[in-house]
């Protein structure tokens, strides 16, 4: 009995253990998902939070001028003044505290510069991140960074480039494509093999990963052109200055060509 006993004891205590670490992990997976994923969304992110705080700032202080000008005019509001107020304040804030920021829509994505493409696709990821299972979600985070270094990489090139025509039609229309197309799919069906082509899961992350390597190979030709330049410019610095970073030493002076440069009178007592 007292095996019995100390038996399910260590059973429970393994259990417990068990389900801590998978509530760790959990814990740890959900605060990633809530991160943004690149650069671009995170300044949306930022822009949209200064514009709620100085709506609440502008709608706190209206409420208060028009709580004193009341005071002033009914010579003070009392109890039921002040809690109006209170409340008033309490209403704005919860209005918008609540306002959350304005999800781009798939046919807004590849529209406008390069940037703000790049931004509005990262925003659009970190909305469906959440239906998309644990692999997916980190190769979405890796293709957040990528899109950071491509977007800068794609500033510098003209709009109709061909790298920057691909780059967009894969990022503004295939990346958010093939994630549409998954999540349509029930969830109880994203698990079953069909027809032997692998899961929606297995083909979702072989599809993304397929993306990611695409980004990280166009950034990567366009960084060699940048590359390239800047060889091309430290050649000529060697050039003309010198390898160690100083003028090259002058040629020696002609003599025919400096008695040219005297007067006549000079040259004819020389």
């Amino acid at each position: 009995m007292a095996r019995d006993l100390t038996t399910n004891s260590d059973r429970l205590i393994e259990e417990s253990r068990s389900l801590l670490r998978d509530n760790q992990a959990g814990g740890r997976f959900r605060r990633m998902r809530s991160q943004p994923i690149g650069r671009g969304s995170a300044e949306l992110r930022a822009k949209h939070f200064a514009a709620k705080l100085t709506q609440l700032t502008v709608g706190v202080v209206a409420i208060l001028v028009a709580a004193g000008v009341a005071g002033a005019i009914l010579n003070g509001i009392g109890f039921w003044g002040v809690m109006c107020t209170v409340l008033a304040i309490a209403v704005v804030f919860g209005v918008v505290t609540r306002r959350k920021i304005k999800v781009p829509k798939r046919s807004d994505l590849n529209t406008g510069d390069v940037r703000h493409m790049v931004a509005r696709t990262e925003l659009w990821l970190e909305h469906h991140r959440p239906a998309l299972p644990p692999p997916a979600v980190t190769l979405v985070d890796q293709i957040g960074v990528q899109l950071d270094a491509l977007g800068l990489q794609l500033e510098h090139i003209e709009p109709l480039h061909p790298a920057a025509v691909e780059t967009r039609k894969l990022v503004g229309e295939t990346l958010p494509g093939m994630i549409d197309a998954y999540r349509k799919i029930p969830a109880h069906l994203r698990n079953e093999d069909r027809a032997g082509t692998g899961t929606p899961d297995a083909q979702l992350v072989e599809s993304l990963g397929k993306i990611s390597k695409e980004i990280d190979s166009v950034t990567r030709q366009l960084a060699d052109g940048a590359l390239d330049d800047l060889a091309i410019r430290t050649r000529y610095l060697d050039y003309r200055y010198g390898a160690e970073g100083t003028p090259e030493a002058l040629p020696p002076p002609d003599p025919l060509a400096e008695l040219n440069r005297l007067p006549d009178k000079d040259k004819q007592e020389t």
